[in-house]
């Protein structure tokens, strides 16, 4: 498994300064936004950005894009980034609601747009994953289920990110059921209320969830976000737990 850092952890630092932290990080790669340093339909900027990442001897893990699967001509503007970058996984959200509240006809729209959109990728030899984040379709295992039982196409994935709304007990159930099509982690320690703790505080439970993806098929990565009153230096106490870590499942 390799382990990576997501840009938007540090929206406020430059893209020199995210490749120059996951450097002195010791991590293997980034997993770039598109809110803030790689934006949609700018090629041009990272094809940069990925030479900069070669040149430091960093993996591009994927292209974190916060595209809903709403407008399909507007996914081309993310392709073509993703595909600049050299990203082999564009992270996309799926939809603006949770299953509970997407009727039968928004489920069906959903699909198709999905569908359309990883045709696209498929072409270009990249992979749509799902981020599993609260108030999309993959707030739940039951929600992401159905999208995936849906979406059967083998470039079709999703990621997987500890909920601290759930007990520990349904964050394993949750895995459990999305391993077959797991992409990538998001790796924090958050608990109930989204009060943020270093990783260590969480490294108990990450070893765990760590067992239960190894079922995955694939390689995959354990990419670190949303790190303690957003430091820098947190980043890097944080990288060495998860180095740890991943270092013990081999």
């Amino acid at each position: 498994m390799q382990t990576g850092l997501t840009s938007i952890t540090f929206r406020q630092l430059t893209v020199d300064e995210i490749i120059d932290l996951a450097v002195r990080s010791g991590l293997d790669g980034i997993e770039w936004g598109g809110d803030v340093h790689v934006p949609p339909a700018s090629p041009e900027l990272a094809a940069q950005v990925a030479d900069k990442c070669r040149r430091a001897g960093l993996a591009v893990l994927s292209y974190g894009s916060y595209y809903r699967c709403d407008d399909v001509e507007a996914f081309k503007g993310v392709l073509e980034t993703a595909k600049a970058l050299g990203a082999p996984v564009i992270r996309v959200w799926a939809g603006n609601a949770d299953s509970e509240h997407t009727d039968e006809a928004a489920f069906e729209a959903l699909v198709q747009n999905i569908r359309a959109c990883a045709a696209m990728a498929a072409e270009e030899g990249l992979t749509v994953a799902f981020e599993y984040h609260r108030r999309t379709m993959t707030q739940t295992r039951e929600g992401a289920l159905r999208l995936l039982s849906a979406l059967p196409e083998e470039n079709i994935k999703t990621y997987w990110q500890p909920n601290p709304d759930i007990s520990f007990e349904e964050q394993l159930r949750e895995i459990d059921a999305v391993a077959p099509r797991l992409a990538h982690l998001h790796v924090f320690a958050w608990e109930e209320g989204n009060v943020r703790f270093p990783l260590a505080h969480s490294a108990e439970k990450w070893k765990a969830y760590f067992d239960h993806a190894a079922a995955a098929p694939g390689n995959r990565a354990a990419i670190l976000e949303f790190v303690l009153d957003d430091a820098p230096e947190q980043c890097v106490e944080d990288a060495k737990t998860l180095i740890a870590l991943v270092k013990s499942e081999k």
